[in-house]
């Protein structure tokens, strides 16, 4: 059992009355620009060319006045078990999930942004106590980022992604967990290929849907489908300016500030710059509720309006982008998992020359960047497998 300690506090989240009655008032009052002047009639991803389009906004956002309900979700986070605890000079947020089987392992789960702790919400009681006896079993912290959610906001420079996964292994070990696994996508997926390269000694290995190659490899020798994906990672990141996607990124990297202002103050403005990202980076053809409900999205929305984290959340642009270290290796075990949506996809051979001992690969045939909302069965099998298969090789 984790020894108790005494700086780690239970913390239950509670919005108050006023707060989502001023949410409400500024959605009803919400001022909003023409609708836009691209392939508005018929479904498809063209219609969400310059953006959200008017019509779907105006939908969510009559939902988000008139029919979501916050506390149920602030309800489901107290039930799985809130803390915090002081790391340096902030306050840590974490959901924490002990399973009731004594061969769990401890487990990690990062999130990225425009994602939260909302995204792990429906899948940490499966990997807890999961349903089928035979599969594994783990005792499950979901960490909220630096300036995310309930966790402090940095108030000085430094809290980088080499930063963060330091705090995560005192974390862990506060709660008992000296040796443990770690999962995570986006920024996450970025933090957990710094566990595994930095600190060896606690991590025991990891699964990620991030997997970033060290610079000035070229395409020789990759297949077609692997061609096709450093063109599309390229195309992302760097193309022309109507292929080109990471505007948001560079924004958010050089000017985190000037963009807080308006996703601070406007939870109109807020839905537009997440919503955007869940329908271009999801595998669906038009709208992300294809696969996600409006729901779980406005969880996540409504978390980063009640905590006011829009600016404090987009500062990790500006404090990690494109800082991975490139002489960085990962030599514990390592799982891959590559879904064909995402935004980001590194080629087998390209990952294995950071991630040294690969013991799982895998290329599902759908999913995007958001995988435990998009496709949460699949996650959860493919998260289990791939953990297991990193637990095996470490022994």
């Amino acid at each position: 059992m984790p020894r108790p300690i005494s700086d780690v506090h239970a913390f239950e989240a509670h919005a108050t009355d006023a707060d989502l009655g001023d949410l409400r008032a500024r959605l009803a009052a919400a001022r909003l620009p023409e609708a836009e002047t691209v392939h508005r009639a018929a479904p498809g991803p063209r219609r969400w060319e310059q953006g959200v389009p008017l019509a779907a906004l105006v939908d969510v956002v009559n939902y988000w006045r008139t029919g979501y309900d916050w506390r149920s979700f602030e309800e489901r986070l107290n039930r799985i078990g809130q803390y915090r605890t002081r790391i340096d000079d902030l306050r840590i947020h974490f959901l924490h999930r002990r399973s009731a089987r004594a061969d769990a392992t401890p487990v990690i789960l990062t999130h990225g942004w425009p994602g939260s702790i909302a995204e792990f919400v429906d899948v940490v009681d499966e990997l807890a106590d999961p349903k089928d006896a035979g599969a594994p079993a783990f005792h499950v912290v979901v960490p909220s980022l630096p300036g995310f959610g309930y966790s402090d906001k940095p108030a000085t420079t430094g809290w980088g992604t080499e930063k963060i996964a330091a705090a995560w292994v005192e974390l862990m070990g506060r709660l008992g967990y000296s040796e443990f696994a770690a999962h995570g996508g986006d920024w996450g997926g970025n933090i957990t290929t710094v566990l595994g390269g930095r600190f060896p000694a606690h991590v025991l290995g990891i699964h990620t849907t991030f997997a970033e190659a060290p610079p000035g490899l070229t395409t020789d020798g990759l297949t077609a489908v692997e061609r096709e994906w450093a063109e599309e990672t390229r195309d992302f990141w760097c193309g022309s300016p109507t292929r080109l996607r990471a505007a948001y990124a560079k924004q958010q990297a050089t000017r985190p500030q000037t963009i807080g202002y308006s996703l601070v103050d406007s939870p109109v403005g807020l839905l537009a710059w997440i919503l955007d990202k869940f329908a271009e980076w999801t595998d669906t053809e038009d709208s992300p509720f294809e696969t996600i409900s409006r729901d779980r999205i406005l969880d996540d929305v409504t978390l980063y309006w009640l905590t006011r984290t829009g600016a404090s959340a987009a500062r990790i642009y500006y404090e990690s982008h494109n800082s991975l270290d490139p002489e960085l290796r990962v030599d514990v075990p390592s799982a891959i998992t590559m879904y064909p949506r995402d935004i980001d996809k590194c080629p087998r051979p390209w990952a294995q020359e950071r991630y040294r001992q690969i013991v799982r690969w895998r290329s599902p045939e759908t999913g995007g960047h958001f995988p435990s909302l998009e496709v949460p069965e699949y996650f959860v099998q493919d998260l289990r497998e791939g953990l297991a298969a990193v637990l095996a090789a470490d022994r």
